[in-house]
């Protein structure tokens, strides 16, 4: 009878020896996949918050160095709707000659010359249609936009389900953490320093970090390698936190996608890529507003020259020759293109 038992009981103890390895070697991939997450998450984040830094800090270097060429371009704005104006509001000019210089007008505001004069009612739906904001984007423009939304709205609820994992970990910390669940002073000591790591965590919905401090104390308890149950019970305990980590993980690179396709997010982009071609790219951006303001400016002068009748009606209407000569320019690089393109063929 007894060499019968020990026959039962060798029988069983490699089966429950080889369920306990597959066990062991499951634990210990999922517990290396998390750490991959881990890392790579902290990667993710620390790439966002790069990117988000860089966009403010160009914004702001752009605001200090142009800030005085953007108030000279709106004060000759200004100044060249006022001469029109006094222009438009001249009682000796002929009802037809007055409709062309509405037109001139009209054409350095379809031009982006000067800003569209809004404050006033349109004369006619061709200035309104001109004007209206989502006409103003261009096609491709359109498409990113309504992606853009389109992944805003199927993150909405992902996200959602995130910030409930997160107050839920938070709360399960707290529990644990909180300095007024322990008396010794040692123990607050440390509660009130991870506690600390907790909030911070929590209110920059670092659910990955909450994730690490939960298992941190994990680690720290105890678990019997011989037992089945607390073996399966830890693998899926983490391999439901990978799932959730996995998901935070696209989340940013979700957000980091929709920053980088914002107005501010491609500034950044271009001068990274101008930067590569050798080019200082504020240093360009006030070359180019320089540029704009000598032309603005020769505008302005033209239009100063008609109010104060040092040029005939007939050579206003002709229009300023900087304007002329730069539609010119355009019309050359458009061939030049057309034409590039064309004997690509041959």
């Amino acid at each position: 009878m007894p060499k019968k038992a020990t026959s039962q009981s060798s029988a069983t103890s490699p089966t429950t020896s080889l369920a306990l390895s597959d066990l062991h070697i499951r634990l210990a991939a999922l517990e290396k996949e998390h750490q991959s997450l881990l890392k790579k998450i902290k990667r993710k984040r620390t790439e966002l918050n790069n990117f988000v830094e860089q966009m403010r800090s160009l914004a702001t270097e752009i605001f200090h160095r142009a800030t005085p060429s953007f108030r000279k371009m709106s004060e000759l704005d200004q100044e060249i709707h006022a001469l029109f104006k006094d222009i438009l509001n001249d009682s000796k000019l002929s009802k037809k000659n007055r409709k062309k210089v509405e037109k001139l007008y009209k054409n350095l505001q379809y031009a982006g010359v000067i800003s569209p004069k809004l404050d006033e009612e349109p004369e006619d739906t061709e200035l309104d249609e001109l004007f209206e904001g989502d006409d103003s984007v261009p096609p491709h423009e359109h498409r990113q936009q309504q992606q853009a939304q389109r992944e805003l709205e199927n993150g909405s609820a992902t996200r959602s389900d995130e910030s409930r994992k997160i107050r839920q970990t938070f709360l399960r910390l707290a529990e644990i953490f909180h300095p007024d669940m322990v008396t010794d002073t040692e123990t607050q000591m440390r509660h009130t320093e991870i506690m600390k790591e907790i909030n911070k965590a929590y209110q920059e919905g670092d659910l990955a970090r909450l994730l690490e401090i939960e298992q941190q104390h994990q680690a720290g308890e105890s678990i019997d390698n011989n037992s089945e149950d607390e073996v399966t019970g830890k693998c899926n305990r983490i391999e439901q936190q990978n799932q959730i980590l996995k998901q935070q993980y696209e989340n940013l690179k979700r957000e980091l996608r929709l920053v980088k396709k914002t107005p501010e997010g491609a500034m950044v982009s271009d001068c990274k890529r101008v930067k590569k071609q050798g080019i200082e790219p504020i240093e360009q951006i006030l070359e180019d507003l320089g540029n704009q303001i000598h032309i603005v400016s020769q505008i302005r002068d033209f239009v100063r020259d008609f109010h104060e009748q040092k040029i005939s009606i007939q050579e206003f209407l002709n229009g300023p020759e900087v304007l002329n000569r730069r539609q010119q320019e355009s019309l050359e690089d458009l061939y030049d293109e057309m034409f590039g393109d064309f004997q690509e063929f041959f």
